[in-house]
C-alpha cells in the first residue's frame, strides 16, 4: 500500500482523521462547531472541522458522504464529492444537506463525512477535428440500459 505523509493542522479537540481499518479508503472527519445544529428538511449548511491540510502537488483530497449518516439520517454531503485541491491553506468545511421528512440533529464531533486523498493527473488538450469511431458512438443518458 502507498503512503503519503501531509503536512496537518488540527484546531480541533478531536484526534487527527484516521483510517477505523487497514483497508479503509476514507478518513472520517468531524464537526467542529460551538453548538448543535438543528438541520431542517431540505436545508443545507457548511460545518467546520478545525482540520486544514498541505497537499502535495499532484494530489487532491475528496470530501464524501458517510453511508450511515444517509441511510438513517437522509444526511448527505452536496458537491460530491468535493475537491480540496493542493493549493488551498483554509479550513475544510463540509456542505451537508438534509434529505429526510425530519430535522435532523449535528453535534460537536459527529462523524459528518468522510475524506479519500486521491492523485491527479492534469489533462492537456490536442485539437481535432475528428474523433476516432467507437460502437456506442453519441449514444448517453440511458443509451446502454433497458429497451
Amino acid at each position: 500500500m502507498n503512503r503519503l505523509t501531509i503536512n496537518i493542522v488540527n484546531q480541533s479537540p478531536f484526534d487527527l482523521p484516521a483510517y477505523a481499518t487497514n483497508g479503509s479508503s476514507g478518513m472520517d472527519l468531524r464537526a467542529n462547531i460551538e453548538r448543535e445544529i438543528n438541520l431542517q428538511p431540505l436545508e443545507r449548511i457548511l460545518v467546520p472541522t478545525g482540520i486544514f491540510i498541505e497537499l502535495p502537488v499532484g494530489y487532491e483530497a475528496q470530501i464524501r458522504p458517510r453511508s450511515g449518516m444517509a441511510i438513517k439520517h437522509g444526511i448527505t454531503c452536496l458537491n460530491t464529492p468535493g475537491t480540496i485541491d493542493a493549493d488551498y491553506r483554509g479550513e475544510i468545511k463540509v456542505i451537508l444537506v438534509n434529505l429526510s421528512n425530519e430535522e435532523q440533529r449535528i453535534a460537536h464531533g459527529d462523524r459528518i463525512a468522510q475524506m479519500v486523498i486521491q492523485n491527479i493527473i492534469q489533462a492537456q488538450w490536442n485539437q481535432t477535428d475528428t474523433l476516432n469511431e467507437t460502437t456506442r458512438g453519441a449514444g448517453g443518458f440511458g443509451h446502454t440500459g433497458k429497451q
